[in-house]
């Protein structure tokens, strides 16, 4: 396993009992729920970037894509 750092939180102490009662790994849960918000910030992101790439390219004139695309095919 990789470094790992150590964080605390709290929670009442009937959320407690009852994670331990049906057995949950409460670390588990923790990463678990850290992954699964870290993988929507880094889709948020890339939605940004995908629409700030889509406004830049929409400038672009349609006559210049197709030269583009017609040069790189002419080099293979």
């Amino acid at each position: 396993m990789s470094a790992t750092e150590t964080v605390t939180g709290k929670i009442t102490p009937q959320q407690k009992e009852l994670l331990q009662k049906h057995n949950i790994n409460i670390s588990k849960l923790i990463r678990e729920a850290v992954e699964k918000e870290i993988h929507q910030i880094q889709e948020e992101e890339q939605k940004k970037a995908l629409q700030e790439a889509s406004k830049i390219l929409q400038k672009i004139p349609d006559q210049t894509i197709t030269k583009i695309i017609r040069e790189n095919r002419d080099q293979r």
